[in-house]
C-alpha cells in the first residue's frame, strides 16, 4: 500500500474510532503513530516526531494565550461579571415580550467578551438566567435552548480560543482574527434577540411577563457592569493599540478578572486554588488534542493527502464558492457529531490549503481571515444542532425538570438564525473585513 492510499485508509479508521467513543486527541494521536509506522516501515519516525511535536506543542508561546484565557474566565464566573451582565440587561429589555430571554442572550455576548469559551459560557450563565426565566414563566425548552445558543457567543466574539487555535494552524494574525470577529460576533447576538422576538409571537405561552423598572435602577444596574468593560477594553484594545501582544493581553486580563474577584471578595485561597486547577485540566485536555492532531496531520502531510486533495478539488472545475459552500455544509453536518475543537484541528490542515489555492478576488490573508471566521460560525452552529450539540447537554444536565426534545424543537429557530447568518456572510465578505486596515 503506497503511503497515498495509507493516508486516505486513516480516515475511515479515525471515524470508527470517535464513534467507538476514543477520546479524539487519542484517536488522532493513535493514526498519525500507526501511519508513521506502516509508512515509514518501522518506529524511529514516529518516535522522533513523537519526541519534536510534544516539545514544539508544549514549549509554544503562541498556545500559551490558551490558559490565560481559560483561567481569565474561570475568575470572571467567580467575580459575580455574569450576574451583573445578565441584571443589567434584564432591567432595560425584561418587561418587552421574550424580554428574559433577550437578556440572557446580551449577558451571554457580554460574558463572551471576557471568556472565550461557549461551554463555561453557556454553563456560567445558565446559573444565572434559569431560575429568573422559570420566575416569569418561561417555557422550559425555549429557555435552554435560549441560554445553549447564547453561549455559542462565547466563542465567536473575542477573544476566542478557537480563533487562537485557527490562527496557529493557518499561521494568521490573531488581532486581526479578533478584529473580524467583532461584527459576525454582534450581528449573531442580534440575530438571536430577533429570533427571540419572532418565537414568542409564534408561541405567546412560551414566554411571560414582567413589570418594567425604574429608570433609577437600570443605570444604577448599568453601572455594575463596569467590571466587564473595563477587563475587556484593556484586553482587547491592548492588543488592538499595540500595547501589548495577544498573549500578553491575555496574561493582563487574567490578572485584571482575579483582581476584581479579590476585591469583590468571592477569590478565597481554596476557590483560587480551584480555579488554578481547572485552567490546568481544561488547558491539558486541549494540548493533548493539539499533540495528537499534530502527529496525525504530519503523517497527513507526508502522504501528501491534502495536496492531492487539493489538486484533485481544483482540477475538477467547480467555482470557488461551490467549493467553499461543500466545505461549510460537511461542517454544518459533522457538527452534528464532534465537538468544534476536534473538527477545527481535523480538518483545516486538509481544507485551508484547497481554499487558499481559489481566486476570491480577495487578497490570501484576507481569504484566510474570512474563510477563518465563516469556519467559526458553523462550528459554533454544531454545538447547538442536534443529535450531539455539546451546548445542549451543558444546559440540560443543569435543567433535569425539562425534556431534551423541547430543547431540541425550541433550538432549531436559532440554527435558522445561525444559517442565514452564514449565508449573508458568504455573499458578502465585506462585512467580516472591512474593520481590517488596508
Amino acid at each position: 500500500m503506497s503511503m497515498l492510499e495509507l493516508g486516505y485508509a486513516s480516515f475511515p479508521i479515525l471515524l470508527l474510532m470517535i464513534f467507538l467513543r476514543a477520546p479524539i486527541g487519542l484517536a488522532m494521536l493513535l493514526c498519525g503513530i500507526g501511519g508513521l509506522y506502516f509508512s515509514m516501515g518501522g518506529s524511529n519516525m514516529f518516535m522522533a516526531k513523537l519526541k519534536s511535536e510534544t516539545y514544539s506543542t508544549f514549549s509554544s508561546y503562541s498556545l500559551s494565550i490558551i490558559p490565560m484565557f481559560l483561567l481569565m474566565g474561570q475568575f470572571a464566573t467567580l467575580s459575580g461579571m455574569s450576574k451583573a451582565l445578565f441584571k443589567a440587561a434584564e432591567s432595560w429589555l425584561g418587561h418587552r415580550k421574550g424580554g428574559v430571554a433577550m437578556a440572557a442572550v446580551g449577558a451571554c455576548a457580554g460574558f463572551g467578551a471576557i471568556c472565550g469559551s461557549s461551554l463555561a459560557t453557556a454553563a456560567t450563565m445558565s446559573k444565572v438566567a434559569l431560575p429568573e426565566l422559570r420566575r416569569y414563566g418561561y417555557s422550559g425548552g425555549f429557555s435552554t435552548a435560549t441560554l445553549a445558543a447564547g453561549g455559542t457567543l462565547g466563542i465567536l466574539i473575542p477573544p476566542s480560543v478557537i480563533l487562537v487555535i485557527y490562527a496557529i494552524l493557518t499561521e494568521q494574525n490573531i488581532a486581526k482574527l479578533f478584529l473580524a470577529a467583532f461584527v459576525p460576533g454582534i450581528l449573531a447576538a442580534i440575530g438571536y434577540i430577533i429570533t427571540i422576538s419572532i418565537y414568542v409571537r409564534v408561541n405567546p405561552k412560551a414566554a411571560g411577563t414582567r413589570e418594567p423598572i425604574p429608570y433609577a435602577e437600570r443605570f444604577k444596574a448599568l453601572i455594575d457592569v463596569w467590571p466587564v468593560l473595563l477587563v475587556f477594553g484593556l484586553v482587547v484594545g491592548g492588543i488592538y493599540l499595540g500595547w501589548f501582544t495577544p498573549t500578553e493581553g491575555a496574561a493582563v486580563g487574567a490578572a485584571g478578572t482575579g483582581v476584581i474577584a479579590l476585591l469583590s471578595g468571592s477569590l478565597t485561597w481554596k476557590i483560587f486554588v480551584d480555579s488554578i486547577l481547572q485552567t490546568a485540566l481544561s488547558t491539558a485536555m486541549i494540548f493533548f488534542i493539539v499533540l495528537g492532531a499534530g502527529l496525525y496531520n504530519s503523517f497527513l502531510a507526508l502522504s501528501q493527502v491534502p495536496q492531492e486533495l487539493s489538486g484533485w478539488v481544483v482540477g475538477q472545475g467547480f467555482s470557488p464558492w461551490t467549493i467553499l459552500i461543500l466545505i461549510l455544509a460537511f461542517y454544518l453536518v459533522f457538527g452534528c457529531l464532534m465537538d468544534s475543537l476536534s473538527m477545527i484541528l481535523l480538518t483545516i490542515p486538509i481544507f485551508f490549503p484547497v481554499i487558499s489555492s481559489l481566486d476570491f478576488g480577495m487578497s490570501p490573508e484576507h481569504v484566510a481571515i474570512w474563510f477563518g471566521i465563516l469556519v467559526l460560525i458553523v462550528v459554533e452552529v454544531g454545538l447547538i444542532t442536534p443529535p450531539v450539540g455539546m451546548n445542549l447537554f451543558i444546559i440540560n444536565a443543569m435543567d433535569r425538570q425539562t425534556a431534551m426534545k423541547d430543547t431540541y424543537k425550541a433550538v432549531l429557530w436559532f440554527v435558522t438564525s445561525d444559517i442565514v447568518r452564514v449565508i449573508i456572510l458568504v455573499l458578502f465578505p465585506a462585512i467580516t473585513l472591512f474593520l481590517l486596515p488596508g
